[in-house]
């Protein structure tokens, strides 16, 4: 299922913007670079919630067949088992975050496309 996310806290002044994203909750931390018209995932996780903000750019979603469009400043979620991709719409800039990790103990991945 696809989830909007709320921060947990923004502050704007005249020096810029502070968004925390989370501050508790999460294992794994990426920042993802996309150029437009590439595609990204078609997988899932079986181990894994994951949750994506858009820095900058414009991306759709697909998760197990809902499509929505995201940019700049906004925060969701793909629960595990929720086949998923990307397409993105401009060069774009994420935080990707997963709540336990893709790389596993046992040096396998929790990535699946079956």
């Amino acid at each position: 299922m696809l989830k909007i996310i709320r921060t947990d806290f923004e502050f704007t002044d005249e020096r810029g913007t502070l968004v925390q994203l989370i501050h508790e909750g999460y294992r794994q931390i990426n920042v993802i670079t996309s150029k437009k018209g590439v595609v990204r995932g078609h997988h899932y996780h079986k181990q894994n919630e994951e949750a994506f903000y858009v820095v900058s750019g414009l991306l759709e979603v697909d998760v197990n067949g809902q499509t929505a469009r995201f940019g700049a400043g906004d925060f969701f979620g793909i629960e595990a088992y929720d086949m998923h991709s990307f397409r993105f719409l401009e060069d774009t800039v994420l935080v990707s975050m997963y709540s336990g990790g893709v790389e596993l103990p046992d040096g396998t991945k929790d990535i699946f496309s079956e």
